[in-house]
C-alpha cells in the first residue's frame, strides 16, 4: 500500500520507462532545472545522463520538431512543456506532421513521442496561462489524448503512453502534482482509451474528466450520505472515449452528468453527451447534463474568477435538481472556504 505522489508517480514512470528502453529520451523547458518540472523529472539527469535528459532553449516548434526527427530515427521521445498555452507555437508540428504519419505512408513508420503538457487554474494566471484545451487535440485524427487524475493512473498511463508507437499527448493538471495515492511499485501500464469506475451505485452516472473528477470524487460521497448512489467513472483518455463503459452505466441509471475542465462549447462533454444521446436514448430518464468552464476566457482577478470554476457543490446541486429533490451542501461549502478557490491547498506555492 506505497503511498506516492502524483508527481513522483510521473517521475516513476519516466525511470522506468528509460530503463526498459534505452531510445527513450526525456527533455524540456526545466528538464533539468532546480525544480525539476515539479519533481517530476529529479534524479533523470543524474541516472540517465545528459544525453538521454535535457533541457531546451525557448522554442516550441523547434523542440517538437526535434521529437519528431528523433522518433523517425528510432528513438521515443518525451516531451515536455510547462504550460499548455506555450505548445501552441508547436500545433502544425503536432497536428501537420506527427499525427499524420503513419496514415500517410501507409503505417510503413509511426512518430512514437509521448508530449507531457501541464494546465490548469488558479493563482491569478488569467485567461493565457490556466486554458484546457484537451478537446483540440481529441478532435485531430491519429492523436491519442490521456488525462490521469490519480498517481496510479498517472504512472500506468504514462508508461503506456511512452510504449506506444504513435503521438500521445499527456495533460496533466497542475493541481494534482502533489496529490497522494497507492501507486505499484511494479509495471502497473494501463490501457489507453478505457475508462475506470471509481464508485458503483444505480441512481446517477457522473463521467469525470482530470482534476473534475477529484470534485466528483467529493460529491458523489457527500450524495452517498444523503442516500443518493452514483456510478462515477474516471474517463482517463479523452481520446479514444470510452463509451462502452458510459453506455454501460447510462443503460443502468438512466442519467447522466459529464464534469469537464475545458469550455462548453465543442468540448470533450458535450461529445460525450451527443454519444449517449444518439445510442441510448431509449434508456435515458432526463436529459443529459454537463458541467464545464463557461464559453469565455477567464478573468486574471481573484475576486471574478471564483465565478468561473464548477466545484463539488455545483455537481452536488446538478445532481440533486436533476432527481427532484434537495440535498444541503452546507458541508460542501465549509470545506471549500478553508482553502482560496484558486490554490488546491496550502502546499500550492505557484505559479506553476
Amino acid at each position: 500500500m506505497r503511498q506516492l505522489t502524483f508527481a513522483s508517480a510521473i517521475n516513476e514512470a519516466l525511470c522506468f520507462a528509460m530503463e526498459e528502453d534505452h531510445k527513450v529520451i526525456f527533455y524540456g523547458l526545466g528538464a533539468n532545472d532546480p525544480k525539476r518540472m515539479f519533481g517530476t523529472s529529479t534524479g533523470l539527469e543524474e541516472k540517465f545522463g545528459s544525453e538521454r535528459v535535457f533541457d531546451m532553449p525557448t522554442s516550441e516548434n523547434g523542440m517538437t520538431g526535434v521529437a519528431v526527427g528523433a522518433a523517425l530515427g528510432g528513438y521515443r521521445p518525451v516531451m515536455t512543456h510547462l504550460r499548455l498555452d506555450f505548445f501552441l507555437l508547436a500545433m502544425d508540428q503536432l497536428v501537420n506532421g506527427a499525427a499524420k504519419w503513419h496514415y500517410a505512408f501507409g503505417g510503413q513508420d509511426s512518430v512514437p513521442i509521448t508530449i507531457r503538457l501541464i494546465l490548469g487554474r488558479g493563482w491569478g494566471q488569467g485567461p493565457t496561462h490556466s486554458q484546457s484545451l484537451h478537446a483540440w487535440f481529441a478532435h485531430i485524427p491519429g492523436l491519442k489524448v490521456v488525462m490521469p487524475a490519480t498517481p496510479a493512473d498517472a504512472k500506468g498511463l504514462l508508461i503506456s503512453s511512452i510504449r506506444d508507437d504513435n503521438p500521445v499527448v499527456f495533460l496533466e493538471h497542475r493541481w494534482l502534482h502533489n496529490q497522494t495515492g497507492v501507486v505499484p511499485e511494479v509495471d502497473v501500464a494501463c490501457p489507453l482509451g478505457k475508462a475506470k469506475v471509481l464508485q458503483e451505485g444505480a441512481d446517477f452516472t457522473i463521467v469525470g474528466i482530470s482534476y473534475m473528477t477529484v470534485e466528483a470524487l467529493h460529491a458523489v460521497e457527500h450524495l452517498r450520505l444523503h442516500g443518493i448512489n452514483c456510478d462515477l467513472i474516471d474517463l482517463r483518455t479523452v481520446s479514444p472515449i470510452d463509451f462502452e463503459s458510459i453506455e454501460a452505466s447510462v443503460r443502468k441509471t438512466g442519467r447522466l452528468l459529464v464534469l469537464d475542465t475545458g469550455a462548453a462549447q465543442c468540448s470533450v462533454a458535450s461529445e460525450i453527451v451527443a454519444g449517449v444521446s444518439m445510442r441510448c436514448h431509449a434508456d435515458l430518464r432526463g436529459a443529459p447534463l454537463m458541467l464545464t468552464s463557461p464559453d469565455c476566457p477567464v478573468s486574471t482577478s481573484f475576486g471574478v474568477s471564483h465565478l468561473f470554476y464548477k466545484t463539488a457543490v455545483d455537481v452536488v446541486n446538478s445532481v440533486s435538481g436533476a432527481l427532484g429533490t434537495e440535498v444541503p451542501v452546507d458541508a460542501l461549502v465549509e470545506r471549500q472556504s478553508q482553502t482560496p478557490h484558486d490554490v488546491p491547498g496550502d502546499w500550492f506555492k505557484g505559479p506553476f
